[in-house]
């Protein structure tokens, strides 16, 4: 079912002026409809105060193509709007981000445009590899390092303990530390990444860190805070950025503060949680080890976030120099029942962190729907597991696969492409397109199952979801170990040690995959910085335009053997294969005929001519 003749808008360049409006300014923004549709008329409908006001817009018509323009002012820090299509029949469609419907609907899907800045070039542009420090390389140092009480010593190939609710889960310690991160640098560049985001380095008793004991070093067993800045150095010497991993939403329950609130109800620390009357706490999700922050009181949030000698500014300084942060739980964060100062924490981390460094980058951990809270002048976006990860789980899930989406009862369903289209075209229209963008593109995380689990080994098919993940708007963030084909089927699972002395077990194909993509994204401002327009879709086939002024490219993804179709558009030359084969398209009587496939492969082409 070819899609390119569907009326549409989104956020990028060819459609918006300047996605980065100053409040006041005047923005031009676009609407593309086929000469062959009969459209008479586009009003642009945005909320000037929350009250509904229609804008004309200015049709030109080029070739095959009409473009409806109209001018937007920027009178709200977010402005919200939408396109009315008037037919020559006398139909209707709204034009919303999550496209085009006849019918009247809320706002929750409209177009916006965030007054506010936007995410560093560095963060939109880069690849984001991600290290669980325990688990991805040992240096020597670490032999000599004593075992604390608490941990359940491993040997480096030894298997995870990950069943059920086994206690010894967190407690067993494989020894990974930062100085062997820093020796390992070359393969992060060989996945072609040049963003490090490490999970926690603070002391915790636990092998994840999750539940730190103090925000003031780094953990001795990881080589303590003076290893953390080698790694730091060493990043920045390569003129990569390196992000450090923060839990604002709680403490462990050794943790310093916490301590203190415990031992003298009189402690300044006390106010700092939520303590009731009889002793108790409130936590994270019921677990008593993890007590949660109370951001409403001012002076928790100026020692977690407000500030530069807070917890988030520390680390943002010399010598450590982390260029910004991925917070964890980000969505609970400040919210408890009644209390709601979520928005007004992840302000402050993202003015602390602005005030501290030119270019910051902060990531919220989101586990659902975002919404409301990547527009304005906080998070800068969110992992995006609900927009990007279940859907291309959905797509490409092996039925006979254990592997679970993190909080899911049961495994996501296999769904056909129609169903993931409208998927991706819902989550895109409610995040809004600069969330969506800024956003981190994950087949994975220490939080879920391995995508090769999720395919059921099928290496084909996981490059297919590389392919994916490189080239759909947002950010790739690569879970150490997914370059090689390790596997999990939960995330427990997932922090697999890294193989260094057993490579004859890697996936080198999907290694070189990795990097290609990499390379592929770094060249071409389109898959970077384009547009999204479904081109085609039906059960096992997706292929879509990433549109720039400056190029455009054709991306199609099939997650079996399929047929060839026909798009309305120009030549072709092939940039990049997931397999063998591709050649380039040229344009026939019905179009450019994109010929048959024989089982999965990705395949980009950047278009000559349209």
């Amino acid at each position: 079912m070819s899609l390119l003749h569907l009326p549409h808008h989104d956020g990028s360049p060819l459609f918006v002026s300047d996605e980065a409006p100053a409040l006041g300014d005047t923005v031009t923004v676009r609407v593309r409809t086929s000469a062959a549709d009969p459209v008479e008329a586009v009003w642009l409908r945005t909320t000037y105060d929350a009250e509904p006001v229609f804008h004309p817009t200015t049709a030109t018509a080029e070739g095959e193509v009409v473009w409806w323009s109209a001018a937007l002012p920027v009178h709200n820090p977010v402005t919200r709007y939408r396109f009315l299509l008037v037919r020559a029949d006398g139909s209707q469609e709204w034009l919303t981000g999550a496209g085009a419907v006849a019918y009247d609907l809320p706002d929750a899907a409209d177009f916006r445009l965030s007054a506010f800045p936007s995410a560093p070039d560095w963060g939109r542009d880069g690849v984001v590899y991600q290290v669980f420090p325990d688990r991805f390389a040992r240096s020597a140092a670490a032999d000599e390092r004593p075992v604390p009480d608490w941990a359940l010593p491993a040997a480096w190939d030894e298997e995870v303990v990950f069943e059920g609710s086994d206690p010894r889960t967190p407690m067993q310690l494989f020894g990974g530390d930062l100085d062997g991160v820093t020796e390992h640098l070359d393969h992060v560049a060989a996945v072609g990444a040049d963003v490090l985001y490490t999970t926690p380095v603070f002391p915790g008793e636990s092998n994840h860190r999750y539940n730190a004991t103090t925000f003031l070093e780094v953990d001795a067993l990881l080589g303590g805070s003076e290893a953390y800045a080698r790694l730091s150095s060493a990043v920045h010497a390569r003129g990569w950025r390196i992000l450090g991993d923060l839990t604002t939403n709680h403490t462990g329950d050794t943790h310093e503060w916490f301590l203190a609130a415990v031992d003298d109800p009189e402690d300044p620390h006390r106010s700092f949680y939520y303590f009731e009357d009889d002793g108790t706490y409130a936590c994270w999700m019921g677990h008593g080890t993890l007590p949660k922050i109370n951001h409403a009181n001012l002076d928790a949030r100026h020692a977690m976030v407000d500030g530069p000698s807070s917890v988030v500014g520390r680390w943002l300084q010399p010598p450590y120099d982390v260029d910004g942060w991925r917070i964890d739980v980000a969505n609970m964060t400040g919210r408890l029942g009644a209390i709601d100062v979520a928005h007004d924490v992840a302000r402050t981390v993202r003015a602390t962190a602005a005030a501290l460094r030119e270019d910051p980058w902060v990531i919220g951990e989101h586990n659902h729907d975002a919404t409301g809270d990547v527009d304005g002048d906080g998070w800068h976006g969110t992992m995006n597991y609900s927009g990007f990860s279940w859907p291309v789980w959905s797509w490409l899930r092996d039925p006979a696969s254990p592997a679970r989406a993190f909080g899911r009862p049961v495994p996501v369903p296999r769904r056909d492409g129609p169903a993931v289209v409208e998927t991706f075209r819902a989550w895109q229209g409610t995040l809004g397109w600069r969330a969506t963008a800024s956003s981190w593109n994950i087949l994975g995380s220490h939080d879920s199952a391995r995508i090769r689990t999720l395919v059921g080994g099928d290496a084909a098919v996981h490059r297919v979801a590389v392919g994916l993940q490189f080239t759909l708007p947002g950010v790739p963030m690569v879970f150490a170990g997914d370059e090689i084909g390790l596997e999990g089927v939960n995330g427990e699972d997932a922090r697999r040690t890294m193989p260094w002395d057993r490579r004859d077990e890697w996936d080198t194909r999907t290694l070189e995959a990795y990097a290609g993509l990499s390379a592929l994204r770094r060249a071409h401002v389109a898959l970077r910085r384009g547009g999204l327009r479904w081109a085609h879709v039906d059960a096992d086939t997706i292929a879509y335009v990433r549109e720039h002024p400056d190029q455009s490219v054709l991306v199609v993804v099939r997650r079996c053997a399929g047929a060839a179709f026909d798009l309305p558009l120009g030549d072709a030359r092939h940039l990049y294969g997931s397999e063998t084969g591709g050649t380039d398209l040229a344009s026939g009587t019905r179009g450019l005929v994109v010929p048959a496939s024989d089982g999965p492969r990705v395949d980009v082409w950047e278009l000559v001519t349209e």
